[in-house]
């Protein structure tokens, strides 16, 4: 027989081992899909609870005094270092109500410090708290508390006008005014949040961009650029975060 004959038949009988192969590989893995189907899911869960456990937890820090700029701290207490918390308060809404920390008490809330002429950061400011006003609408451990620095201007009147501008919801924003000095020390000595003003006026002060995280127990735990859309999405998983934990 030629090498010409031979080389068909090779093929043919190659041919056919490998299709006995086949088939017998189809009837072992069709015999034992359960046991295959189970390994993979299990193997599939052990990965993932592999790499949530080697995955860093997330956590917040608690500011203090002592961890924040001291440009926006009193310095009757930037040497605090440990169980800083916000102060009581007693201040006027937009509705004419006094709000209090009682109104607070077991909350988590965003702070901070505008007014209402401001025609630089604080429009921006007051849209992207209307945004994470939406984001905790029906959330009922979240709120909203705004403070003028200046209230010999925002009166009640002229804080309600703000309000309805500005969509805000009465049951999760407080729009508040007050004593200036009351203001100032809230801004400077809790929330650590706004500059020294004009020497040369008494309680003066400017604010800032910042948007204050203060949690059921009333530490603070987060400064927020309350003009940038990313660090308001951060401020937004963070007040998540803080519900869930």
């Amino acid at each position: 027989m030629s090498d010409f004959n031979i080389i068909p038949l090779t093929n043919t009988l190659l041919n056919f081992v490998f299709l006995h192969q086949t088939i017998l590989m189809k009837a072992f893995f069709y015999k034992y899909r359960i046991f295959f189907g189970v390994l993979i899911v299990f193997s599939a869960v052990t990965i993932s609870l592999f790499y949530m456990a080697l995955k860093p937890a997330k956590s917040l820090p608690i500011y203090n005094p002592a961890d924040v700029n001291p440009e926006l701290v009193d310095s009757t207490v930037q040497y605090v270092s440990k169980y800083h918390t916000i102060a009581d308060f007693s201040f006027v809404n937009q509705n004419g109500k006094t709000i209090t920390q009682k109104n607070y008490e077991g909350k988590i809330y965003v702070a901070d410090f505008f007014f209402t002429t401001c025609g630089s950061i604080c429009p921006k400011m007051t849209t992207n708290l209307e945004e994470v006003q939406k984001a905790i609408l029906n959330n009922p451990k979240v709120m909203l508390l705004s403070h003028t620095v200046f209230p010999e201007t925002d009166s009640v009147p002229v804080l309600k006008e703000y309000a309805i501008k500005h969509h805000v919801v009465d049951s999760k924003w407080n729009l508040v005014t007050g004593d200036k000095k009351a203001i100032y020390t809230m801004a400077r000595k809790s929330y650590l949040a706004v500059k020294l003003g004009k020497p040369e006026e008494l309680y003066d002060m400017v604010h800032t961009e910042n948007f204050v995280l203060v949690d059921q127990k009333r530490r603070v735990r987060g400064f927020y650029d309350g003009t940038n859309k990313e660090e308001i999405q951060r401020l937004i998983e963070d007040i998540n975060w803080l519900c869930e934990n």
